[in-house]
């Protein structure tokens, strides 16, 4: 059983979505790809878009360029299907195999897991844009005073030194 860090470099954000690839599920729940597609075939009615779509070409080419160890679909004459978190908890309802169930446990901790990093990231962007604000508004106070510093005096003041004459 693959370690949590594995899973979650399994996991693709395509079509602003984070799912897993057909071949890693089927590796990850202990099926031959073709058999994980036909039990989804056999119960189609329970992935509905938003668990399961297939990838374009143009999106196959992209996850073989960027991810390594989808370089073997370069030669499947097939479009892979991407598995939502939801999807992948369907399959293993689907699939039935006690080692399928451990797995979607795992699936389900690893995309929690990304779930939670991305609020992490959310809220330190936040205080950080908060932050900016606020020393943006005292510098610009520093600056401006700064600038009154740097102004001659209104009536142009009283001169100092001698002067020719």
């Amino acid at each position: 059983m693959p370690a949590k860090v594995e899973i979650e470099k399994q996991i693709l954000l395509i079509r602003e979505q984070r799912v897993m690839l057909d071949s890693d599920l089927a590796q990850l729940y202990g099926v031959k790809t073709e058999a994980l597609n036909q039990a989804v075939k056999r119960n189609r009615n329970r992935f509905p878009s938003d668990f399961l779509f297939r990838l374009t070409l143009r999106e196959k080419k992209e996850v073989i360029t960027n991810c390594d160890h989808l370089q073997n679909l370069k030669f499947s004459p097939s479009l892979p299907n991407a598995f939502t978190e939801h999807g992948a908890v369907m399959l293993a309802n689907v699939l039935r195999s006690p080692r399928a169930i451990q797995a979607s446990v795992q699936v389900v901790r690893a995309f929690i897991q990304l779930r939670s990093m991305l609020a992490e990231h959310r809220e330190l962007a936040r205080r950080l844009d908060l932050l900016e604000r606020r020393y943006d508004e005292r510098f610009k106070a520093v600056f401006e005073a700064i600038r009154r510093l740097m102004a001659p005096p209104p009536g142009g003041g009283r001169r100092i030194g001698f002067h020719g004459g």
